[in-house]
């Protein structure tokens, strides 16, 4: 009898259809994440600092959308697949959302009216997100009962997932390229840039919201579920905590990206931290290329270093070195910024933020492998899979995190005196950020993201799922589904 846990499922248009959709989903949310305060603050005029709390509090808001479209994966009947068919109902409201969230309101003197407009409309994007979100993470773990197979397929998947995240810096430039009058893609030496413009903010998301979504609409025309199951049951946010405390293992992956929330905050304030550290906003390119190309030889480097360690020693491994990459480099970058012109500290500045990129693994793709893993040991232990369940937790727990990293760095932007002294540079009293508003923002940019890395790594200790058990676990499965 041939043992399907080792048989190679997946065509290459799959594992690409796959790849750049998520590329596309994550070229939506990457944009939200990185420019949306930003738009917030110059073109409606308020507070960046308090829009990090309304971020957060929205994502807090819509988590009960998390569950909700979890129950109905799991529930879903939809001959197109449980997955795909959740998949196709997310793209209309995330288009439009998407565009809606940059749109120059004409109340924006009303800044108690704004502020509601701002938490509403980032609301329901974030439930139009979930919509997308929970399915095209959760199709993972149906696309191919072989564990390797499945490993390889979040790899490949999740790179393209961290490229398109970058994408908006590539797609900024371009808009300000083309539309006259606002941001400079090119700034000389001892020039002052000029801030993005709102039609600049309008048209950057109309063209991301369209590419994006045609992308992520690869998935479910091309993709096939091919671990298939049924469930009749309505599941509740009390099913979920359930299934959590039940599930030890997906806790400790739970707990783990919880603590590390860190890891995201650099994304949340990158167009802050170039207009800050490198003196434009559409040098974000260079930031995010950097450290970008870390992150891309770590998510290529991972199912080799999984196959010689393990998940969890990968995990803690990558973990424990980001920090000392972090570190590392806000101490370059302090000493950098006294002095812009040594040829040395440059090259030493540029080189820490892609020692940084090499950690990105750990918090890409370790929490989906170990995720499909222990949806893997919930069904062993319990006779229920619920990918739906477990993903809905895990989306909901990146959100929240991201939201949370996202906020708590905006917050430092907003103690560091950025907005004072961005309106001075537009009047003219000032020529640029001084040495202690860089150290502020550099420290929230990669010193305490490291931090909280490595303090992730304490629930990681625990973890099991691994090696011998693994096997027994997905060899036990794949009889059971041959039989079936």
């Amino acid at each position: 009898m041939e043992d399907i846990t080792k048989v190679k499922h997946l065509k290459f248009k799959e594992i690409l259809a796959y790849s750049l959709g998520l590329f596309g989903f994550q070229a939506i949310v990457g944009l939200l994440n990185s420019y949306q305060a930003e738009f917030d603050q110059s073109i409606l005029g308020v507070d960046i600092g308090l829009v990090g709390i309304l971020i957060l509090v929205a994502k807090i808001v819509s988590a009960v959308a998390d569950p909700i479209v979890g129950g109905m994966v799991d529930r879903s009947k939809s001959k197109l697949g449980k997955f795909k068919s959740m998949i196709v109902y997310s793209i209309a409201p995330l288009l439009i959302m998407s565009v809606v969230v940059f749109i120059n309101v004409p109340f924006k003197e009303n800044k108690t009216v704004t502020y509601i407009w701002i938490f509403v409309t980032y609301l329901i994007w974030s439930i139009a997100m979930t919509m997308g979100d929970v399915p095209s993470q959760g199709i993972a773990a149906a696309l191919t009962p072989n564990p390797t197979e499945r490993t390889n397929v979040v790899s490949i998947s999740n790179t393209a997932k961290q490229i398109g995240f970058s994408a908006c810096v590539v797609i900024v430039p371009i808009v300000c390229l083309i539309i006259p009058g606002g941001s400079k893609v090119f700034v000389k030496k001892g020039e002052t840039d000029t801030p993005m413009i709102a039609s600049e903010f309008f048209w950057v998301a109309v063209l991301t919201a369209l590419l994006g979504c045609a992308l992520f609409a690869l998935i479910p025309l091309i993709n096939k579920e091919r671990v298939v199951t049924e469930s009749n049951e309505k599941i509740t946010t009390k099913d979920m905590i359930s299934a959590l405390k039940n599930n030890k293992p997906l806790m400790l992956v739970i707990v783990s990206y919880f603590l590390g929330f860190g890891r995201q905050m650099a994304m949340g304030i990158q167009v802050q931290a170039a207009n800050v550290l490198l003196g434009s906003q559409n040098l974000v390119a260079v930031l995010g290329i950097v450290t970008a190309v870390g992150s891309m030889i770590s998510m290529a480097l991972c199912p080799m270093l999984i196959k010689k360690l393990n998940e969890k020693k990968a995990y803690i491994l990558l973990s424990v070195y980001g920090f000392a990459a972090s570190v590392f480099s806000f101490v370059i970058g302090h000493f950098w910024f006294l002095n812009h012109d040594n040829k040395i500290l440059t090259v030493l500045f540029y080189l820490s933020l892609f020692l940084i990129g090499l950690q990105f693994g750990a918090v890409t793709l370790m929490p989906m492998i170990m995720t499909a893993d222990c949806v893997d040991y919930y069904e062993y232990e319990t006779g229920k899979r619920m990918e739906g369940a477990a993903y809905s937790i895990l989306t909901l727990t990146i959100k929240v995190c991201l939201a949370l990293g996202t906020a708590l760095g905006l917050v430092f932007v907003g103690i560091s005196g950025y907005s004072d002294t961005l309106e001075a540079i537009k009047a003219g009293t000032v020529s640029g950020f001084d040495a202690k508003t860089k150290d502020i923002i550099f420290f929230a940019y990669t010193a305490l993201p490291g931090i909280l890395a490595l303090l992730s790594v304490i629930p990681m200790l625990k973890y099991d799922i691994v090696g011998e058990k693994k096997e027994m676990i997905s060899k036990a499965l794949g009889e059971k589904r041959t039989k079936e």
